[in-house]
């Protein structure tokens, strides 16, 4: 199998495949292919932000530990390879294709889904290549997301859970939180952010009672300073500073961090100074992504209002440094968009609405009209409203931003890297 035939396989499946209602499809495909989550050690990851920021920082904790550590994201950012990692390297081709190979000649022709598919490539790679520890990101939820397949994981983590695909998990933040907290088993532990709702934290807390889980809440740290575009905080009385850009990222750095102490109970050697240099030194594409240049740009992949409201707090520390924002932006339309413009567009000096870059994008008119009643907005191509965004920002002391959708974020990574 080369590579063409093995995304032909891979493109076959659809995005969810046929309806499920419980796991059983997900562990026939375990089955078909020997059943590699059996024989791999994980730290599990569940919550609507915050997902891959945490995976991140864990898994760089581990690398610099010295551990082989298999990472698995969801959804790749600029190409399929990059949600299958080791080591912070993508799959390699050979490899695909080899692992692609195995699983098109196991599997029955049940209606998989193309997560499900590309987990089962995941998990025979990182069995083959004998990763210590994988630090795995579920796709949509946790109960009845098919990575929960897995045994008892080392530690399940759950990440800021706020309102994101209502249609599928629940219309509130309370029935969204059952599922994913469907992650934590038996036998296991669990994380949960500090930066969560009384109510989700209640639903939390009951979840690992009556599974019998050890659930364990990150000590409170101290901010330092103005909490300003990079938030240093204190943790134990050390300051750490993440590289990452946001306020959010002190909650996301601080749940890693009573991640990686947990798992020195489990055996793993993982050094104060491993930690707190994966937190100050990882950074993660479209995730408030800061790229330095005349003018700078920040691309943001934060598609739904909580994640609009974190980038939100970072635009308006830049407005009050005397920044211009000059935003271009695009949303699909399972999200709530209008929300989503209505933040950002508040805090943008000039707002560029784009539309093409996916099949169910917003119009851009749509999106330029909930714009105008906070700012100036036009509309155009990904290309042009990037060119007349710079070159204002050029001219008036101003920062890019490319934000919205994940995948108009992709999009412009793509172009521009």
């Amino acid at each position: 199998m080369n590579y063409s035939e093995a995304m032909t396989f891979i493109d076959s499946y659809t995005k969810s495949g046929g309806k499920i209602t419980d796991l059983s499809r997900a562990q026939e495909l375990m089955d078909s292919i020997g059943n590699p989550e059996k024989r791999l050690r994980f730290v599990h990851i569940a919550g609507t932000n915050g997902k891959g920021s945490t995976l991140e920082y864990i898994s760089n904790a581990l690398i610099l530990s010295g551990y082989k550590t298999g990472q698995f994201t969801s959804p790749y950012i600029t190409h399929y390879e990059d949600r299958i990692r080791i080591n912070g390297m993508d799959i390699d081709r050979e490899s695909l294709c080899e692992m692609t190979e195995k699983v098109r000649n196991s599997v029955s022709d049940r209606p998989y889904s193309q997560f499900e598919i590309t987990m089962a490539i995941a998990f025979l790679w990182y069995e083959k290549e004998g990763c210590d520890v994988v630090v795995l990101e579920t796709g949509i939820g946790g109960l009845l997301d098919s990575t929960n397949v897995i045994p008892p994981p080392l530690l399940s983590v759950i990440t800021s859970i706020s309102l994101d695909h209502t249609s599928i998990l629940g219309s509130t933040v309370e029935e969204i939180a059952v599922q994913k907290a469907g992650i934590i088993k038996k036998g296991s532990a669990a994380v949960i952010s500090e930066d969560n709702e009384v109510s989700v934290r209640d639903i939390i807390s009951t979840a690992a009672e009556k599974a019998g889980a050890e659930l364990i809440s990150p000590e409170p740290c101290k901010p330092y300073s103005d909490g300003g575009l990079y938030a240093s905080f204190y943790y134990r009385g050390i300051r750490i500073t993440p590289a990452m850009p946001g306020i959010h990222q002190k909650y996301n750095a601080q749940t890693a961090i009573t991640a990686c102490l947990y798992l020195r109970t489990k055996g793993f050697s993982i050094s104060d100074g491993s930690i707190i240099r994966a937190i100050e030194t990882t950074q993660v594409k479209a995730r408030v992504q800061y790229i330095e240049g005349k003018p700078p740009v920040i691309v943001d992949g934060g598609h739904n209002p909580s994640g609009t409201s974190m980038l939100s707090l970072v635009l308006m520390y830049l407005s009050t440094r005397g920044k211009k924002i000059y935003t271009v932006m695009g949303m699909v339309d399972s999200k709530d968009y209008a929300e989503c413009v209505k933040t950002i567009a508040r805090h943008s000096d000039s707002f560029f609405a784009v539309d093409g870059f996916a099949g169910n994008a917003v119009k851009a008119d749509t999106l330029a009209d909930i714009a105008s009643f906070y700012t100036d907005s036009s509309t155009g191509t990904l290309d042009e409203c990037t060119e007349r965004a710079k070159a204002l920002a050029a001219e008036n002391n101003g920062i890019v931003v490319v934000c919205g959708s994940l995948y108009l974020a992709a999009d412009y990574l793509n172009r521009h890297s």
